[in-house]
């Protein structure tokens, strides 16, 4: 990815975009945490106070099978979708249920977060990782081999892609490198690692110590750490699977203005400020990681084919769950 770039600047804000107020209401379905999709709104309220948000938040497949059981209904209240996997939106993209926006303010926007058909745009850089119970674990891991030994995956938990899009990417990426494979995940079974339902299953268990390792998101152990939680977190050193939870106006919306106005929202560097303060990377060039991240520089990002992905994706979720049940 050639989005890995990150500079210690200052950040200036941008006011809201001069054209004409958008008025009415939206409704946004997205995967990102509730709590976080509450202050999302108030801000965007304070640029746009006249379009009412409406939230329904769920984990990506989930969403992605309401969303599907509404098209063939005949149609979805989702005017704005922002989840947690560029796959699932290529699907979307693929069956005709995106509107492109083709005016959308794309300054200091990396182009590899760009649909080339302006049908979706990625708003910050999530990538998982390895997070363990610091009160519990002496050495902490280092690499995803790591988690092989018996001593360790007896005590992991992981996410399911059956419940998490985050969790469809990073299995997607890992069976696709030659060096982990299905046999990665055989391995960790045997010896005892489990998978739970969302990310947020993992950080419960792990920071509860019912677990002392987890296979988890990085905003969600370091928010946690932050928040005085006995974890912490390790991106291996073999690198790191990678999604950038891209944001979309569905096709039939009633109300384009105002999801094109929460699409620009989502793309300005006020949004990207209040992404690295609920710890995520910013995709902006010159706005800074939060706290406790390292350099984007420093980081592999592992490849993924996503056309691959699509074509597999119901083969590896019977997979996964015929590993870890489901």
């Amino acid at each position: 990815m050639t989005l890995l770039r990150t500079a210690s600047i200052a950040l200036t804000l941008t006011a809201a975009p001069a054209f004409a107020a958008p008025s009415g209401s939206i409704t946004v379905y997205t995967s990102q945490p509730q709590e976080q999709m509450v202050t999302v709104v108030e801000a965007f309220n304070a640029d746009y106070p006249d379009v009412q948000v409406e939230i329904f938040r769920t984990g990506t497949t989930e969403l992605m099978t309401k969303l599907q059981a509404e098209f063939e209904a005949g149609s979805t209240a989702a005017d704005v979708l922002l989840i947690a996997d560029a796959v699932a939106m290529t699907q979307l993209k693929n069956d005709g249920r995106l509107l492109a926006y083709e005016d959308a303010d794309l300054d200091g926007i990396p182009a590899d977060v760009i649909d080339p058909d302006h049908m979706f745009f990625g708003t910050k850089l999530i990538t998982t990782g390895i997070v363990y119970n610091t009160s519990m674990v002496d050495t902490p891991p280092e690499s995803w081999d790591d988690l092989r030994d018996p001593e360790v995956a007896s005590r992991l938990i992981m996410p399911s892609p059956l419940y998490s899009g985050a969790a469809v990417i990073h299995v997607g990426t890992m069976t696709q490198q030659p060096e982990f494979g299905w046999e990665y995940y055989e391995a960790l079974a045997d010896a005892g690692a489990v998978a739970g339902q969302g990310n947020g299953t993992v950080i419960e268990a792990v920071a509860r110590g019912e677990k002392a390792y987890g296979i988890i998101i990085e905003y969600m152990a370091m928010n946690a750490k932050n928040d005085g939680s006995p974890v912490d977190f390790v991106w291996p050193d073999q690198g790191v699977s990678a999604i950038t939870q891209p944001v979309a106006i569905v096709a039939g919306t009633d109300n384009e203005e105002a999801a094109r106005a929460f699409v620009d929202w989502q793309l300005s560097e006020a949004a990207q400020a209040q992404s690295v303060e609920q710890g995520y990377f910013p995709i902006i060039e010159g706005v800074t990681a939060p706290e406790g991240y390292p350099e984007l520089s420093s980081l592999t990002i592992l490849p993924l084919d996503s056309a691959r992905l699509i074509e597999e994706d119901q083969e590896t979720k019977e997979r996964f769950a015929d590993i870890f049940g489901g």
